[in-house]
């Protein structure tokens, strides 16, 4: 894979949350467009395109330290970034 082509898809998983070890804030101000299970979804908190699964908030509901509690959902994964235009490369499992 060339530097550009690298450059250009999202890494293999990402997160929102700052506390988080996959937590890149450069990465995600480029704006990160998912799609699971064939549906474009907004609400995602973290990803993993190898392992197929996606965390979603599970309603209003926070923990003892006030963090939202989130659901692990399994399924394929594709993340791209949507300051690219229309037709992105789309990281997904091979």
């Amino acid at each position: 894979m060339s530097d550009d082509t690298a450059n250009d898809t999202p890494p293999d998983r990402l997160s929102v949350n700052p506390r988080s070890e996959f937590f890149d804030g450069d990465r995600l101000q480029r704006g990160i467009g998912i799609r699971f299970k064939d549906r474009v979804r907004t609400d995602i908190e973290e990803y993993s395109i190898s392992e197929g699964w996606v965390r979603v908030q599970a309603g209003k509901t926070m923990d003892r330290k006030g963090q939202p509690l989130t659901i692990k959902l399994n399924g394929p994964v594709e993340a791209w970034y949507e300051d690219l235009g229309d037709e992105p490369p789309v990281a997904k499992k091979a």
